[in-house]
């Protein structure tokens, strides 16, 4: 790739094309295109994004190239770090002086574009509050650390088969965010990435509408910070060992690999925790918790009935935890986010692995409690069987 001069405005100002609402404070969808076209080229697909108090602003690549406008210089399908590195400096200047500095941003990106997406919500997680990545790969070296992402749901559209973008960067992406980023991710899997399909599109633009619409029913996530929560009957949580399960990619979320041992053992901890009874949700056999009068809502797996958390035959659990640990279970490997968590459903809604020993059973268990505990308003911690 051939880069010439750079193609911005005055004072280097980004040119950009804008559509939806000119309000300062709407939520903003920033929509980087591929490298080799222009910030038109993302505006075919507007008839399928979300309409209303939103805004969209489509940024042209800062680099002439042969054909259209680039991010940053290529090699094999592989972005140049400092070009890469230098693009994020000057997109997150320019976001600075982009409307009202507490507004929501997401950020919408198809090919190359998923690169520099992917680099700025690793540098700047803070900043954004969800993405949607089509038909890319996110840089990860060095190898982020795991849960860099939490609380930021993410829609990915990947492709088995994709010319332009080499297959182990794909592989890479496909693994780290569905297993290790901590992010809820919703997948659109499809054949062939040569082209942008419209089922893909329709349904990014459906998962975009509902995350806007969870902001402006439950604000923004609060971010990963502080101190280690403690936890009832664990004080400190401790480091998961080994890898996290690999999980289905239609719902309901269920891990795949042999089921776990310990599951009747986890049973016994937890059932007198709420009034037991088949889940609401989930394959045959799922028990379930329900609460008759919880407090809040939001720390519950299926609040229109009352349901705390539900035990899948194979040993596995889904609860929500509340923001405080709902980040520590999750950078510590004991929870994978649900892909709809912050979406349509709780934020804190995760799939907790089946127990593999005697004391992962202790740990799952208190993960239970304090569900109860958020759910129930506090109080003294409740009693495990």
């Amino acid at each position: 790739m051939t880069v010439g001069a750079r193609s911005t405005g005055p004072g280097d100002e980004p040119m950009v094309a804008r559509w939806g609402s000119p309000h300062p404070a709407a939520p903003l969808v920033l929509v980087l295109h591929g490298n080799g076209t222009s910030e038109h080229s993302m505006i075919e697909i507007s008839p399928w994004l979300p309409h209303g108090p939103v805004a969209y602003v489509a940024v042209r690549a800062p680099l002439a190239v042969e054909r259209g406008f680039a991010w940053f210089a290529e090699t094999d399908g592989r972005p140049d770090p400092a070009g890469l590195a230098a693009a994020g400096d000057w997109l997150l200047r320019w976001l600075g002086t982009e409307g009202h500095p507490d507004r929501s941003v997401l950020l919408l990106a198809f090919r190359s574009g998923v690169a520099l997406a992917g680099h700025l919500m690793l540098r700047a997680p803070e900043r954004f509050s969800g993405a949607v990545l089509l038909h890319g790969a996110v840089p990860l070296d060095p190898a982020p650390a795991r849960g860099a992402l939490r609380g930021m749901p993410v829609f990915l559209a990947h492709a088995d088969a994709d010319p332009r973008t080499p297959v182990p960067l794909l592989d890479r992406t496909w693994d780290w965010l569905r297993r290790w980023s901590g992010a809820p991710v919703r997948v659109a899997r499809t054949p062939d990435g040569g082209t942008l399909a419209g089922s893909v599109v329709a349904a990014a633009g459906s998962w975009l509408g509902d995350r806007l619409d969870f902001l402006r029913a439950h604000g923004e996530n609060p971010l990963p910070d502080g101190d280690e929560p403690g936890w009832p009957g664990l004080g400190r949580l401790p480091e998961r060992v080994g890898e996290p399960p690999d999980t289905t990619l239609d719902l309901p979320q269920l891990p795949l690999g042999p089921p776990g041992t310990r599951q009747d053992a986890l049973w016994e901890r937890i059932r007198g925790l709420g009034r037991e009874a088949p889940a609401v949700i989930g394959p045959e056999g799922t028990r379930a918790l329900f609460l008759d009068r919880p407090a809040d809502p939001a720390t519950l797996v299926h609040p229109a009935e009352n349901e705390l958390a539900h035990l899948h035959p194979d040993g596995s659990l889904h609860l929500a935890l509340p923001d405080a640990l709902l980040y520590d279970a999750l950078g510590k490997g004991w929870a994978l986010a649900h892909p709809l968590a912050g979406v349509r459903l709780a934020a804190g809604l995760v799939l907790v692995p089946a127990p593999r020993d005697d004391a992962e059973v202790e740990v799952a268990a208190a993960l239970v409690a304090a569900a109860h505990r958020a759910a129930t308003g506090g109080g003294s911690a409740p009693h495990l069987g």
